[in-house]
Formats: C-alpha cells, sequence, structure tokens
C-alpha cells in the first residue's frame, strides 16, 4: 500500500483531570470505529463504551460507520454527570437565596 492511501487521524479523550490524543495512520476508507479500535484508547481507558458513548468529529456528532478525512479528530464523549439546563437553574436558585440572606443581614445589621 502508498503511503498517498493513508490518512492521519487523531482519537480524543478527556476525563476531568487528564486528556489524551492519539495519532494514527489508517487507510482513507477506515471507519470512525475502526480507528478508535486501532488507536489502543480501549485498552487505555476501559470505561469507554462505544455502544453508549457518543463520538464525533471536530464536535460535531458523527456515527461509528462515519467516514474520515485526512487529520481529522476523533473525539469520545463521556456522559454528562449532570443535565446542563438543571445544573443552570439550581446555581440561579442558590445565587437569588444568597442575594435574599444578604439583604435580610443588611436590613437586620
Amino acid at each position: 500500500m502508498e503511503n498517498a492511501d493513508l490518512i492521519l487521524v487523531e482519537v480524543a479523550y478527556a476525563l476531568p483531570d487528564e486528556q489524551v490524543i492519539l495519532e494514527i495512520e489508517v487507510p482513507a476508507d477506515t471507519q470512525v470505529e475502526e480507528v478508535i479500535k486501532r488507536s489502543g484508547i480501549l485498552e487505555r481507558y476501559p470505561q469507554i463504551d462505544l455502544d453508549k458513548d457518543k463520538v464525533g468529529i471536530f464536535g460535531k456528532m458523527c456515527k461509528l460507520n462515519a467516514t474520515l478525512r485526512d487529520k481529522d479528530r476523533i473525539e469520545i464523549y463521556r456522559p454528562l454527570i449532570a443535565d446542563p439546563k438543571e445544573s443552570r437553574r439550581q446555581k440561579a436558585e442558590m445565587a437569588k437565596k444568597k442575594k435574599a440572606r444578604e439583604e435580610q443581614a443588611e436590613k437586620e445589621g
């Protein structure tokens, strides 16, 4: 096989305290799932579950059978621990309560 038939892609995975990006050279027609398996990342991070975890290319969700272009970065996404909308609502509620306490303390103080 000639080098012209190969493309260079990255596989990225991030945890709260670490991020890994692996470069891998694969044939041009290799699909996302195969690249992930060939990269060795599944052995390194056994918690990755391709049946559940979503994947994307440069932040845009894709299917495991998507084809890649040279220099693409495959990203493996972890499940969210908290719903972002719910987190924002809770933060807003806490800020509102804090402000009310501060105003009450000013009146009493």
